[in-house]
């Protein structure tokens, strides 16, 4: 039973990749868009920093 488990776990980490893999080129083939000229780059440090406490309340509890 133990086996059969492994293989089925092995088959579904395959196919994940697989998955994952298709996705990513053809998400490659489509050209992104050119940001406006209007974008902000500033956007960033506020996603730092709410990440970085996110991930310290994660290991605090």
């Amino acid at each position: 039973m133990a086996s059969i488990n492994m293989k089925l776990f092995a088959a579904v980490l395959v196919m994940l990749m697989t998955i994952s893999t298709i996705s990513n080129v053809a998400a490659q083939e489509a050209p992104a868009p050119a940001p406006g000229p209007t974008s902000d780059a500033s956007v960033f440090v506020p996603t730092a920093v709410a990440s970085l406490v996110a991930l310290s309340f994660g290991f605090l509890f």
